[in-house]
C-alpha cells in the first residue's frame, strides 16, 4: 500500500512538473509573440543606427586615409577618429581593406554621378571658356571635398578592386572626352583625338594636384590657372568651331554587377 501511494504521489508530482513546464512555455511564447506584435518596428530602427554606424566608420576612414595614407592606416586607428572601440568596428567590417572598398565603391559612385552632371548636353554647347567653367568646377569641386577619393583611386597598396573600378571608370571618361572633341574636330584621326583627350586628362590631373595642396585665394588661383592651361591648349584646336553632337557614349558597366 505505502509503495502504490508513493508511486501515486510520484505521478502526480510528474503530472504537476509537466503542466507547469507546459504553462511556462506557453507563456514564454506568448510574452515573445507579445514583444514580437509590439516591437515590429525595431528592426528597421536598429538597421538605421547601423547605416549610421557605418557612414560614421567611413567618415573616420576617409580622415586616416587621408592623414596617414592607405598603407600606414589600422582599424585600431580608425575605431578611434571614429570615437568607437576596435571590437564595435569589427561588426561592421572584418578588417582595413573591407572598410576601403566600401569607401572607394561609394565615392567611385558620387564621381559618377559628378562626372555625368558636367557633361551634360547643355554644357557642351557653351563657348569653350564657359565649358571648361561648367565641366571642370563640379569635377574640381567633388577631388576637393573627398581628398580621400585621390589617396584610394591613386595610392599604393590598394586593393585590386578599388583600381579596377576606377580603370573601368577611367575609360569611359576618356571615351566620352574622345566623343566630344569628335563633335567640335570631325575631320582628325581617331588616334590624334585620343592623344589630344589624354593630355587633357593628363593636364587636369597634374593641376588638380597643385589644387588640392592649396586652400583659400591660393587654391582658387590654381583654378584659374588650370582652366587657363586647358583653354590655350584647346582654344587653337577648337578655335571658332561648333559643337556637332558626339555619339552617346556606351555606359559603363556596373562593376562586380553592382
Amino acid at each position: 500500500m505505502s509503495e502504490a501511494r508513493s508511486g501515486a504521489t510520484e505521478r502526480k508530482s510528474a503530472t504537476r512538473d509537466a503542466g507547469a513546464t507546459e504553462r511556462k512555455s506557453a507563456t514564454g511564447d506568448a510574452r515573445a509573440d507579445g514583444r514580437a506584435g509590439t516591437t515590429a518596428g525595431r528592426p528597421r530602427r536598429r538597421q538605421a543606427r547601423g547605416e549610421a554606424r557605418i557612414a560614421q566608420l567611413l567618415k573616420a576612414a576617409a580622415s586616416v586615409f587621408c592623414t596617414t595614407g592607405y598603407t600606414a592606416a589600422s582599424t585600431n586607428a580608425i575605431a578611434r577618429e571614429a570615437g568607437v572601440s576596435p571590437g564595435t568596428l569589427y561588426q561592421f567590417f572584418p578588417n582595413k581593406e573591407a572598410i576601403a572598398v566600401e569607401l572607394g565603391d561609394q565615392l567611385l559612385t558620387r564621381w559618377r554621378e559628378t562626372y555625368g552632371a558636367a557633361f551634360l548636353p547643355d554644357n557642351l554647347t557653351l563657348p569653350l571658356d564657359r565649358m571648361l567653367d561648367a565641366t571642370l568646377d563640379p569635377l574640381i569641386t567633388f577631388n576637393c571635398e573627398n581628398p580621400a577619393f585621390t589617396v584610394l583611386m591613386h595610392g599604393s597598396e590598394i586593393p585590386g578592386v578599388i583600381t579596377h573600378e576606377h580603370d573601368t571608370l577611367h575609360a569611359a571618361m576618356l571615351s566620352r572626352v574622345e566623343a566630344i572633341l569628335g563633335g567640335y574636330l570631325p575631320d582628325t584621326p581617331p588616334a590624334e583625338i585620343t592623344r589630344i583627350a589624354t593630355m587633357i586628362f593628363i593636364l587636369f590631373k597634374a593641376g588638380l594636384d597643385v589644387i588640392m595642396a592649396h586652400e583659400g585665394e591660393e587654391r582658387e588661383a590654381y583654378i584659374r590657372e588650370l582652366k587657363t592651361v586647358l583653354l590655350r591648349y584647346l582654344e587653337p584646336l577648337v578655335g571658332d568651331r561648333t559643337l556637332r553632337p558626339p555619339s552617346p557614349a556606351p555606359a559603363a558597366a556596373p562593376p562586380n554587377g553592382r
